[in-house]
């Protein structure tokens, strides 16, 4: 993946993910959930996501263990913007 995808990716985190941790202290792999965000702050982030990248998730996406860590987020949007 790319790094700026991640960059793109923790700047919607921080903008709406309402963490209790700042995002920049995370790891890739870290339960973003465990770090405070709320299944009601995930679609916030969802939202953001779609407006960042120009995609939108299908519903077979919309589940907590694609939004759990920058990591999954970004093999999620990898794969949707392959093409």
């Amino acid at each position: 993946m790319n790094p700026q995808h991640k960059e793109q990716i923790r700047a919607v985190l921080k903008e709406h993910a309402r963490l209790t941790k700042d995002i920049a202290t995370l790891t890739d792999d870290a339960d973003l959930y465990q770090a405070g965000m709320t299944s009601h702050a995930s679609v916030n982030v969802m939202l953001g996501l779609e407006g960042a990248f120009e995609i939108e998730f299908p519903d077979h996406m919309l589940k907590r263990s694609v939004f759990e860590s920058v990591q999954a987020i970004a093999t999620a949007i990898a794969e949707l913007t392959k093409g």
